[in-house]
């Protein structure tokens, strides 16, 4: 079955709990939690997993889950506390005993999101070309080699947009 994948992560959580303390980290994991749930599901897309500071998104339309991370970085952005960054990826998969899901779009789109800036999502040439989204204009980074996939990967950025 062919999946779309979103690695989304919450970028400088460790220092922003170690300044403002537990609370205040709570309570921007919480917010983090509110907005990626209500644009998931405004776009068809599941949060598949939560995962400390960040979630794995997963859905059947390409442009669905790259609109709803673009959405919640963007919101996140706008907030002005922390920036989220993330790697998206298209492809193959196998379900795993009912909830969990194996292949390497999975790695890819989790190795892309380490490898983002803050603000920036990450995603691949093919997720781009099946992804219709409009007002998003990624940009080509060209072959990434990514960790643990033995050829380059073809990536384009979607960067936020300049703050106003």
């Amino acid at each position: 079955m062919s999946r779309t994948f979103a690695f989304l992560d919450l970028c400088g959580f460790t220092a922003f709990t170690d300044l403002h303390g537990d609370q205040e980290a709570v309570a921007v994991l919480a917010h983090l939690r509110a907005v990626l749930r209500a644009q998931a599901e405004q776009g068809g897309v599941r949060v598949t997993k939560w995962l400390g500071d960040g979630a794995m998104l997963s859905g059947i339309e390409p442009g669905g889950v790259v609109d709803c991370a673009s959405r919640v970085r963007d919101v996140l952005q706008a907030d002005g506390q922390l920036a989220l960054r993330g790697g998206i990826c298209t492809g193959e998969v196998i379900m795993f005993e009912g909830d969990d899901y194996i292949g390497a779009a999975v790695n890819v789109a989790a190795r892309l999101c380490s490898h983002a800036r803050p603000g920036q999502l990450l995603l691949t040439a093919r997720t781009a070309a099946a992804a219709v989204v409009q007002d998003l204009s990624p940009t080509a980074l060209g072959s990434v080699n990514v960790p643990g996939v033995s050829l380059p990967v073809d990536v384009l950025a979607l960067d936020p947009a300049p703050a106003a």
